[in-house]
């Protein structure tokens, strides 16, 4: 059975590349999972979000379990009064980082000409 998070291209209903990639092109899944990555122990949500300050907390949660969902991140509760929840990557998601870090590197190394190239195509502000 196919979720409502399953995100099918009408052209190519059954392409697994998009339905992947729309998932970690949201706005947030990159910052979190870098996040997550940066640190050496698993991360609380207040955590998540005092280092993400601009996500809302809807947001970040939403982000949280579409990560989750797809296994690239791990939600541990613990049975404590109040709960403690904590958010790691899992094998999944430490196989990504590369992929992920492959992507900074390229954008650090292109930011000047792409920020040059938009300021000739749209004009300078």
């Amino acid at each position: 059975m196919i979720s409502k998070d399953f995100i099918q291209d009408p052209v190519f209903p059954e392409c697994p590349i998009r339905n992947v990639l729309v998932r970690l092109s949201s706005k947030w899944a990159l910052a979190v999972l870098y996040t997550l990555n940066s640190s050496a122990e698993p991360l609380r949500f207040r955590d998540l979000a005092e280092r993400n300050p601009d996500c809302s907390q809807k947001v970040l949660t939403s982000t949280l379990r579409g990560l989750e969902a797809d296994g690239l991140i791990s939600r541990k509760v613990f049975p404590e009064v109040p709960p403690r929840v904590e958010y790691a990557l899992t094998a999944r998601g430490r196989g990504f980082m590369p992929v992920m870090q492959q992507l900074m590197d390229w954008a650090y190394d292109n930011l000047h000409d792409i920020v040059s190239d938009r300021e000739k195509y749209y004009g300078k502000a």
